[in-house]
């Protein structure tokens, strides 16, 4: 069973919006700062926005004002609405956490959403 799960994403044409849905299991989820990252063709992928436990957001400075990053404890989601969007926002988008346990640390990604700006 996936750990966490992106969905929501798709096709869009510039100035559009969507909203990206992350799914966790609750054992992950709870206590934890959950992060959205983006993957631009042939390049490293970048953190874009992160909720911590307590909630509080925190968006990449170049996107501020077009990207928002909430969740809904009752539902163990995380979302992403993506406002305004351009071609350059093209990318898949991906859901993170870094849970830490007595044991260690482990790092969760899902398999990712792809987003896509027509021009």
């Amino acid at each position: 069973q996936e750990e966490l799960v992106e969905s929501g994403g798709g096709l869009v044409q510039p100035g559009g919006s969507l909203r990206l849905t992350c799914t966790a299991s609750p054992s992950i989820f709870s206590g934890n700062t959950m992060n959205w990252y983006r993957q631009f063709p042939g390049k490293q992928r970048e953190k874009v926005a992160s909720i911590t436990w307590g909630g509080v957001p925190n968006v990449l400075d170049s996107v501020k004002g077009r990207f928002t990053i909430s969740r809904d404890i009752a539902q163990n989601v995380v979302y992403l609405q993506l406002n305004s969007l351009t071609p350059d926002d093209t990318a898949v988008y991906y859901c993170n956490t870094v849970v830490t346990t007595w044991n260690g640390r482990r790092t969760y990604w899902g398999q990712g959403t792809q987003v896509t700006v027509s021009s």
